[in-house]
This record gives structure tokens, sequence and C-alpha cells, in this order.
């Protein structure tokens, strides 16, 4: 099961949603917002961020964000999504 990180829960807190484990075992990541579930984040079994810097350190994370970044460029800007959120939470 993920833990979610402290670095997840700020970044949830800046969008205005709520962030719980996902009920969805193969998700990270259920988002929720006024209380309404929006979207479920986070493929389990994959990095993100906050553990690609601890289980790797900072200049490969930075490396593997930008490649994130990169390869999800087309459904990353839509707000709502859950590219979106995975995008400003997990990365």
């Amino acid at each position: 099961m993920y833990k979610i990180t402290p670095y997840s829960y700020r970044r949830a807190r800046s969008l205005g949603v709520q962030i719980r484990p996902s009920k969805n075992r193969t998700k990270k990541i259920d988002v929720f917002k006024n209380g309404r579930h929006v979207a479920s984040i986070g493929a389990a079994g994959m990095n993100d961020y906050p553990t690609f810097r601890r289980t790797r350190g900072a200049q490969y994370a930075e490396h593997r964000r930008r490649l994130y970044k990169q390869r999800h460029e087309k459904d990353r800007h839509r707000p709502g999504t859950a590219g979106y959120y995975a995008d400003k939470i997990l990365w």
C-alpha cells in the first residue's frame, strides 16, 4: 500500500483538494474536492517524484520529473482531470 508523503499533502492543499489512500488497488491516491471524489491518480507500483527523491536522490528525481512531464504533456494541463492532479500532486 502506498503511503502518501507530506509533499503530496502540501501540493493537494495548495490546489484546494483533499487526498486519501485510494480504494482502487491499482491506484495510489483518491482526490476529493468539496467532499466529492474527482479522480484516482498514480499507478500503484510505479514511482513518483517524492519516492524517487527519497530512494535515488534529488538529481535523479528531477530527471524523472522532466521525463514524466514530457511524456504527459497532452493530458496534464486540463484542470480537474486525473492527469492534471497526478502532475500537480505527485510530480
